[in-house]
């Protein structure tokens, strides 16, 4: 018995093999169409057992553009939802010709929609990649880069390129990733991806793409080219000492719930590639209609090609997962040993590159922070929210603030280890960016027309006494001292950390914490308005953690021993001497200064969210040198501030 044929198309010298995983489908073809959408042919595909329909189609040949039709059982009752009306996408299928473009006919049983879906495209695939380890280390700085809204302004690509993967490989971009000392940028979704069915209505699109369809074909809105246009930003990226993390979705797809269009997985075998509950319902522990069934044999196989293939195809370093739990969830529940997760860190492709997970979604057991394991780096919202609420005032944050710039040793030690898995973070592409921080106490999510329903109610922002944009130069102070600070201590904080792009120079969305549909100048970075003295501070702070391996290493600190080890800490009051449990649970204390490193070569970082004070740095036998924005030879640390200092031989 020979090897079954792999999913997919693979061109042969007399035609093309289709082939493709329908679970319990009765039926397969495969639907051939020329450039101007007409069907030229049918033909039905042979059963290859075990759910795979596989067959050589003569006269096909790179170029050619394809839909698939699969029949079997409509009993929506039990889950089956085969429809051969509907023409569906290859999940296999590496190139599509158009992007997704939502229909309420997608979802209407018996209404053909050849017209209305895109077409897979038969092409072969570039020279294998085999790179070699990837360049980020843990403890480097990630740049979460939404690449349409980030590049759709800048004024020094070429209009043909803005607004895609191309861009990303331009000179100005790549100085200016440099400039900041970034380690890996972090892709938003580049998969092809469809409008929830309520924006159009509403005269919005989805501007982020975590609402799939394919896993392995781009969207030809930022990849006009296709995988070699993810490529060639790859290597440009790389060449300049940058990692590519691409964050995937492998949760839901863009079929949403029962009532949602029928495009792919649904139509091959909704009952296999999707989580029912007992009743025959769609389990929906992603909030978006669906849930992949992560635990299936046939989701787990697409999830690993799909990785593998932006592994080889264009050198991909590494995944952040989208609400990665799904992945290690079946219907006992949660398990970091569950079987895709091992699968992921065991092959022999995928082994060795960067996982990322956002540990936690709204499932049963949903919240897993800490608990993926080696080698997994997690997002960790704690050190996000305890940040926050330190600075905006909140009483008692001192030991809380502690922690979070220690690596999190609470949360990241239950599988016994040394150092620290912590992607810290204080804003991301969900929720209010940097600047709004400090400027917005609620959310403003009307231009999202759900009446400002939607997006989190708990942001544990402030905004310095007015809501919302502000002349007063008091305010406007108090503000950017606020958003320094935040940079700051995100930079000071021990762990990944990860900087959401153009918090860095201002970016805000006007109090929009939710602005998944805005594409528009809501979410675009604007280059023209870029804050150029918030940008020098941010680059300041970045060479100050770039250049000192003291805050870029990932080991737990250690308590302070006055030996040669790297990892050891002094947390000391303002008069350098150290805090006490009283101090540490002091509601009011407003001030405290962390010290690590062995002696000689140590750094002070003050923080300070209270009024002005001076710091009595610890003695030394050599000189401590002010060595970020503001710091001076005295010690004065003016109010909401971050000052830090660096001991050296005289």
């Amino acid at each position: 018995m020979g090897v079954p044929p792999k999913p997919g198309v693979e061109i042969h010298t007399d035609g093309v093999r289709f082939t493709v995983v329908a679970p319990l489908a009765s039926k397969l073809s495969v639907c051939l169409f020329d450039s101007d959408d007409r069907e030229l042919a049918r033909h039905d595909l042979a059963i290859a057992g075990d759910g795979l329909f596989s067959s050589v189609v003569p006269g096909v040949g790179q170029g050619a553009r394809y839909g698939l039709r699969a029949d079997g059982p409509w009993r929506p009752e039990e889950g089956h939802l085969f429809d051969p009306s509907k023409l569906l996408v290859d999940p296999y299928a590496t190139r599509i010709d158009r992007s997704f473009r939502y229909d309420p006919q997608l979802g209407q049983y018996g209404t053909d929609t050849a017209a209305l879906v895109p077409k897979a495209i038969v092409e072969p695939l570039l020279p294998a990649l085999n790179p070699g380890r990837p360049g980020f280390r843990p403890g480097g700085l990630i740049y979460e880069l939404p690449v349409r809204a980030f590049t759709l302004l800048h004024p020094d690509i070429p209009r043909s390129d803005r607004g895609t993967l191309r861009a990303l490989a331009h000179p100005a971009i790549i100085e200016h990733l440099r400039s900041l000392h970034i380690g890996a940028v972090e892709l938003m979704p580049v998969a092809a991806w469809i409008d929830e069915r309520h924006l159009p209505p509403l005269g919005l699109t989805n501007a982020w793409g975590y609402n799939p369809v394919t896993m392995l074909a781009l969207d030809p809105r930022l990849a006009p080219g296709g995988i070699a246009d993810l490529r060639l930003a790859t290597a440009a990226l790389q060449a300049a000492g940058i990692g590519v993390i691409l964050d995937v979705v492998f949760n839901h797809t863009g079929e949403s719930d029962i009532h949602g269009p029928t495009l792919s997985l649904r139509g091959l075998g909704n009952k296999a590639y999707y989580r029912h509950d007992d009743d025959g319902g769609l389990i929906n522990d992603t909030g978006c209609g669906n849930t992949l069934a992560c635990d299936h044999p046939a989701v787990q196989d697409l999830v690993l090609t799909a990785m593998r293939h932006f592994v080889t195809q264009a050198g991909i370093d590494g995944f952040r997962f989208d609400l990665a739990p799904i992945l290690g969830r079946d219907r006992n529940g949660f398990s970091s040993e569950a079987e895709l997760l091992q699968l992921i860190v065991d092959d022999s492709v995928l082994h060795d590159r960067i996982l990322i997970a956002e540990p936690w979604d709204i499932g049963p057991g949903g919240y897993q922070l800490g608990s993926f394991g080696p080698p997994w780096l997690e997002w960790n919202d704690s050190a996000r929210d305890d940040i926050r609420r330190y600075w905006r005032g909140d009483a008692t944050m001192t030991g809380s603030l502690a922690t979070r710039l220690s690596g999190s040793s609470d949360i990241f030690t239950r599988h016994g280890e040394a150092r620290t898995r912590s992607v810290n973070f204080i804003a991301a592409h969900d929720g209010f960016p940097m600047g709004d921080l400090v400027a917005y106490e609620s959310k403003h999510n009307e231009a999202n027309g759900e009446d400002n329903r939607d997006g989190h109610g708990a942001n544990h922002s402030w905004n310095n006494g007015v809501e919302g944009p502000s002349d007063d130069p008091a305010i406007l102070a108090a503000r950017e001292a606020d958003a320094r600070a935040l940079i700051a201590t995100l930079f000071a904080s021990r762990g990944t950390i990860l900087l959401a792009a153009g918090d860095e120079f201002g970016h805000s969305q006007g109090g929009n914490n939710n602005a998944y549909a805005q594409d528009n100048a809501i979410t675009w970075r604007d280059w023209g308005k870029a804050d150029q003295n918030r940008l020098d501070f941010a680059r300041a702070w970045a060479d100050f953690r770039g250049n000192s391996t003291l805050l870029t290493r990932s080991d737990f600190f250690k308590g302070a021993s006055g030996g040669e080890d790297p990892d050891q800490v002094a947390w000391l009051t303002e008069n350098g001497q150290p805090m006490t449990p009283s101090e540490w649970e002091d509601p009011v204390r407003d001030a405290f200064m962390m010290v690590i490193g062995p002696p000689g070569a140590r750094l002070a970082i003050a923080f300070n969210r209270g009024r002005q004070i001076h710091c009595q740095l610890p003695e030394s036998p050599g000189i401590w040198r002010p060595a970020t924005p503001g710091a001076t030879e005295d010690g004065v640390v003016p109010p909401r501030c971050v000052l830090g200092w660096q001991e050296s031989a005289e």
